[in-house]
């Protein structure tokens, strides 16, 4: 499952290093913006920006130290991946946009909502990283939560991580139902290849705001998560079965708390959706913006 060729690939100037991100679409679209997780890549959108592309302006950054954005000297922490986002976003002159976000994509997500709620169109989003009061609100297996204990432990995560890729070459295809080719886990260890550019990946794990720690980011995601819910414009929530982070049952009851949230049930996934459901994700995306626009389109009437 190669990129299309469609998909035009772009390097800005961000805070003194360089920012990556996919585009495709109509400029006179309304913007589109795709937000990825740990530790994949604006490549992990490659299959469904062009299904949302006849709809939308499609823009998909690669995170600080992910894909081919720069690896500055950062701790690399929640809030300098939403502070160099914020970055591009105001220099590619993005006022508006439809967010389609998951996993910590879905974070930065909910905290760029809650900051400028006025910039949001609609929000898909799936896999989706929350506030959990302790580590049984965290996966749905007890194994994960086993391993990403390790990877938060001094030490035992900078060995798993840093010194052997754990999260590109275990978590990652672990948690997509369909066995990636070996073009596709090339492109995903691409970003990866040292010790040092790993730093990205084993401080996401950190970052998890688990029993109120790290105080920041739990109150922040916190505040992110209450502007969501008093939010009105419109959520899509897709979720597979049996998921990773969010079952279809928590699906249902997190979404019944939102005004204006449909949930899409994709069938069979676990983490990774966009790998194993790519054609239903883009496909409902782009009739979910169509019929938005649509209606926002039409003329209303006094009564």
């Amino acid at each position: 499952m190669s990129v299309s060729a469609d998909i035009s690939l772009h390097h800005r100037p961000v805070r003194g290093t360089t920012m990556a991100y996919r585009e495709i679409g109509s400029r006179e679209a309304p913007h589109v913006v795709f937000l990825h997780g740990n530790p994949t890549s604006s490549y992990i959108w490659r299959n469904i920006m062009p299904l949302v592309a006849p709809v939308g302006h499609c823009v998909a950054p690669d995170l600080i130290g992910y894909g081919q954005s720069g690896k500055p000297d950062i701790a690399y922490r929640f809030f300098d991946h939403a502070d160099y986002l914020d970055a591009l976003i105001d220099d590619l002159d993005i006022r508006s946009a439809y967010l389609v976000a998951q996993d910590w994509g879905t974070a930065l997500a909910f905290h760029l909502a809650a900051r400028r709620p006025d910039f949001v169109r609609g929000l898909a989003f799936m896999e989706f990283i929350r506030p959990m009061r302790d580590w049984s609100d965290f996966h749905q297996h007890q194994a994960a939560r086993d391993t990403f204990r390790k990877f938060r432990t001094p030490g035992e995560g900078e060995a798993m991580i840093l010194d052997n890729n754990a999260f590109v070459e275990r978590v990652l295809p672990g948690s997509i139902l369909r066995q990636l080719s070996a073009e596709e886990m090339d492109a995903y260890r691409a970003p990866f290849t040292t010790r040092e550019s790993r730093k990205p990946t084993l401080m996401l794990p950190r970052e998890l705001p688990i029993a109120g720690e790290p105080a920041d980011v739990d109150q922040s995601l916190t505040a992110a998560h209450a502007a969501l819910a008093a939010s009105t414009y419109p959520k899509l929530l897709f979720v597979g079965t049996p998921g990773a982070l969010v079952s279809p049952a928590f699906a249902a009851d997190f979404a019944a708390t939102l005004t204006h949230c449909a949930v899409i049930q994709l069938g069979a996934g676990a983490h990774y959706l966009q790998e194993d459901h790519p054609e239903a994700i883009g496909r409902s995306v782009a009739g979910w913006i169509a019929g938005i626009e649509a209606a926002s389109a039409q003329p209303r009437f006094a009564a």
